[in-house]
């Protein structure tokens, strides 16, 4: 195994800022895992009143460089050494498997920096393998569809916010997930909610923590989507969020679920915007924006009280 060493303390530390959908990463450049991401350090890269300021943190790597500097003990299912990996910690400093919003902002960087040069390609997660296709792209801006694997409903559990109670499917997308139809909930009442109490999730049946969507009911649509819905998520490690790839999937599987279908094409807006989710017999992708807003270098240093 590969010493990692703790560069961050006496030399300057390249980052990119993106986000997708306002669900927004501190990208950081490491082909040759020289960076020690610590849980300090991922926490001080994410305040956003001390560092950068994130909901997480994406660090660019090959999925062999991070097996030989023991990050990764063993290569996940479907990731080729040479594969581009999303080595992704939450604003807590914690690991997790998968992030589609992130996966989209790590694919546009890829690509608009040159690491690769097709529009199609296969991203590395803990989660396994993911298809990416790059529809456009500048130095700025891309519009990105990730397949994001085989969606599993594990049936209903409960969740707490503030005085409510609410009943959700719960869903694997390679992370955990409760995703809660409300009937009768307008997006006018979902944005009055108030998701600043946490969600508080039955330990039994979730030991690690999961994500939490609440949703809108499906509306039909008549346009290239079936149905429309709104969503607000409370992501594990990081509280609300603008928005949650994953979180979008399980949420989009969950209400077609709940209509009796097992496929569909949903369009859902979120605080950060909006984006498309394609639920298949098989899978499902996930299409939206991704936007690189700005690059630099943190000062020597920097993280050091």
């Amino acid at each position: 195994m590969r010493k990692i060493t703790d560069m961050t303390a006496a030399t300057a530390l390249s980052f990119v800022k993106g986000h997708g959908t306002e669900n927004d990463f501190v990208v950081i450049p490491d082909p040759n895992v020289q960076v020690d991401l610590t849980v300090d350090l991922v926490r001080a890269l994410c305040d956003r009143q001390r560092g950068i300021g994130a909901d997480g943190v994406l660090r660019v790597a090959t999925a062999g460089a991070l097996v030989d500097a023991g990050v990764l003990d063993a290569l996940p299912e479907g990731v080729a050494p040479t594969d581009w990996f999303m080595d992704y910690r939450n604003g807590d400093g914690s690991i997790a498997e998968m992030c589609g919003n992130g996966v989209r902002v790590f694919a546009h960087y890829c690509r608009a920096a040159g690491l690769v040069d097709t529009d199609t390609f296969s991203v590395g997660s803990r989660a396994g393998s993911r298809s990416v296709a790059i529809h456009s792209f500048d130095q700025v801006t891309a519009d990105v569809s990730v397949a994001m694997g085989r969606v599993r409903l594990d049936g209903p559990s409960a969740v707490g916010i503030a005085r409510g109670r609410y009943i959700g499917e719960r869903v694997d997308v390679g992370n955990p997930h409760l995703a809660c139809v409300v009937d009768g909930l307008t997006p006018e009442a979902l944005a009055a909610l108030d998701l600043t109490t946490g969600a508080h999730l039955d330990a039994d049946v979730f030991p690690n923590g999961a994500n939490v969507e609440i949703l809108t009911p499906l509306r039909p649509a008549d346009s290239d989507v079936d149905f429309t819905a709104h969503m607000r998520v409370f992501e594990r490690g990081v509280g609300e969020t603008r928005s949650c790839g994953t979180g979008l999937v399980a949420a989009a599987s969950a209400a077609l679920h709940g209509i009796g279908r097992d496929n569909g094409v949903v369009g859902i807006t979120i605080p950060g915007g909006s984006v498309v989710v394609t639920v298949g017999d098989d899978a499902a992708v996930l299409r939206g924006p991704s936007r690189l807003v700005a690059h630099g270098a943190l000062n020597a240093g920097w993280d050091l009280r």
